[in-house]
């Protein structure tokens, strides 16, 4: 090939790739997309978790949220108040204080306690026991089934499976709701943190009646009906056959705990990280 030929070979290619270069700086500013500025900035003060307990497709769907209107400047559980607060000034808004939640497992069907239909060996994974006979080998069709779905769904690595029950890390849990959202029993529940006042939460969520309840697990809600009548704020009422407290009524007074026949209402007290059955 002659010098001439690849001289004109060159030029046609770095004309090519000028007018290339050329469009695509027209095409990007003709069709660019505007992004509000007070989105990046929300999106800079977020957790950057990602973990959707917002509602919304990871931060930068809550951040396009909030400049939108479409979402409140404290939507973000993991961030709580701090980063409300933070939102709140980008969005020129004061952020109302929220109630800091965490995860609660409706259960306490312990290995000692529950009743086994039978032994299993096979997938540990809560989900599949859809297509286990029983819907697991656990007697009690309302409990946990101690398989860890949940565990596997934390991105905080705040709930673990101990003695055959998921149990919540409350200092480390952030509300995000992925538990809630994997659990097949439908048994996780998210309550107030005892940071205002002692909180009581039912570990239980068998909807059978008593005698049903205590021949698959010793540590039932039995539906006597003892913790309503004794509540002096009515905030705790049986239904479906266990009861269930009315976490904005409740007072923490801790009577129905201490009321309680089967000892399946757990206290969680006012400043301190102990949990009392």
């Amino acid at each position: 090939m002659s010098i001439t030929g690849v001289l004109l070979a060159t030029v046609v290619v770095g004309v090519t790739g000028c007018l290339i270069g050329l469009f695509l700086c027209f095409a990007s500013e003709k069709f660019k997309v505007e992004v509000d500025e007070r989105e990046t900035a929300i999106l800079d003060v977020l957790p950057g978790n990602n973990c959707g307990g917002c509602g919304y497709a990871g931060c930068s769907g809550l951040a396009a949220a909030i400049v939108k209107g479409e979402a409140p400047v404290n939507q973000c559980p993991v961030g709580g108040d701090p980063v409300a607060a933070k939102v709140g000034a980008i969005m020129g808004v004061e952020a109302a204080a929220g109630v800091k939640q965490v995860a609660f497992v409706k259960c306490s069907g312990t290995c000692e306690k529950a009743k086994n239909n039978y032994e299993y060996v096979g997938t540990t994974d809560c989900t599949t026991m859809a297509f286990v006979p029983g819907g697991g080998p656990k007697s009690c069709t309302f409990g946990c089934l101690g398989f860890g779905s949940c565990v596997k769904a934390c991105p905080f690595d705040a709930i673990h499976i101990i003695d055959g029950v998921a149990q919540v890390d409350r200092e480390a849990c952030k509300a995000c709701g992925k538990c809630i959202d994997v659990c097949p029993r439908n048994m996780i529940e998210l309550v107030p943190y005892q940071e205002k006042r002692t909180v009581v939460s039912v570990q239980c969520s068998n909807k059978n009646k008593g005698k049903a309840v205590m021949d698959v697990c010793a540590a039932g809600c039995i539906g006597c009906g003892i913790c309503e009548k004794n509540c002096p704020k009515d905030a705790i009422h049986v239904v479906d056959n266990v009861a269930v407290v009315d976490q904005d009524n409740c007072i923490g007074c801790t009577i129905c705990a201490q009321k309680c026949p089967k000892k399946v209402i757990t206290v969680f007290k006012k400043a301190t990280q102990k949990a009392q059955a």
